[in-house]
């Protein structure tokens, strides 16, 4: 799982979609894997609109990067410093993923773990369910 997959995840409980905490999801016990892929300034610059800065900055200090950007690059960089944040950014979005472990809501604690570089999603039946199947289930009706 790249770890640029997480800044569009939330968690599927259905009481934590109103929930600020639900976002980001936090690595735990994560494994990780560096895989190299070739450098592309373009898609980097078409994806920095639609990054959370501060989900990703979270990310990348729970995993221990702590030499990442405080403030969102903008536009083309041109000087050295801009074009070495580029290539730390691709490297942690792009070249770094978890294979194993868990990602856990800030909200509920629901882990959802991750084996073989793939996060399991489904949610067991009694926090899949909705509020109105449940009312409906305990009172009979339907």
């Amino acid at each position: 799982m790249k770890l640029l997959t997480v800044n569009f995840l939330t968690c599927a409980v259905r009481a934590c979609k109103t929930s600020a905490l639900s976002f980001p999801l936090h690595f735990q016990d994560a494994e990780l894997e560096q895989r190299e892929v070739e450098y592309n300034p373009t898609f980097l610059q078409n994806i920095l609109p639609r990054l959370e800065w501060d989900a990703i900055s979270t990310t990348a200090a729970e995993l221990g990067f702590t030499n990442f950007p405080a403030l969102k690059p903008h536009g083309i960089p041109e000087a050295e410093e801009e074009h070495r944040v580029m290539r730390d950014l691709h490297t942690l979005l792009l070249e770094t993923e978890v294979t194993e472990g868990k990602l856990v809501c800030g909200n509920c604690g629901h882990e959802y773990k991750i084996k073989e570089g793939i996060a399991n999603f489904l949610l067991p039946n009694h926090l899949g369910k909705s509020a109105l199947t449940s009312v409906q289930t305990a009172g009979g009706g339907g």
